[in-house]
């Protein structure tokens, strides 16, 4: 049998310094998952095809499902839990989507907040066309997607349409 090589890596997860051991061959989003337990990113496809495994690292949207835990060694890292500025709170973006109903079963959720999370940080005023396009990264099987729009919308201080 062939050993396991491991090594430890450190990182910032939701602003908590962490240090652990891991296996080379890890994915970040099962190292976030199994080994931290933020278990609000979800593994969908596991091709990063369905987007929902999606956090911030430094910053950025990217698939944790793509990623190895090695590679994310001294980065920062932001999963949904790290959204709220408090135990009692909503950042802005999912209290507009509670607002516009943009969720229902909340698979697909986590990962669309990250997205837009730092696509708004991005564009602060985006129209539906620039909304949609960063969306496209996104599989949801059950909202039909205009209420996520317009929760993006809400969140960037656009009239969301009404009575749809």
């Amino acid at each position: 049998m062939v050993p396991v090589e491991r090594m430890t890596i450190r990182l910032t997860v939701n602003g908590r310094e962490v240090s652990r051991e891991v296996t080379a061959r890890r994915s970040l989003a099962d190292f976030l998952r199994d080994d931290l337990m933020p278990t609000g990113t979800h593994v969908g496809c596991e091709h990063g095809v369905c987007g929902a495994c999606t956090i911030l690292l430094d910053g950025e949207p990217v698939r944790s499902c793509l990623m190895l835990a090695v590679q994310a060694d001294s980065a920062e890292v932001t999963t949904v839990e790290g959204l709220a500025p408090g135990a009692d709170e909503l950042h802005p973006l999912q209290s507009a989507f509670r607002e516009a109903h943009g969720l229902q079963c909340g698979f697909c959720t986590p990962g669309i907040l990250m997205t837009m999370v730092a696509f708004l940080r991005d564009h602060p005023t985006p129209d539906e066309a620039e909304i949609r396009d960063a969306l496209g990264g996104h599989l949801c099987r059950c909202t039909g997607y205009q209420n996520i729009v317009d929760a993006v919308k809400l969140a960037s201080g656009a009239p969301a349409p009404t009575g749809r």
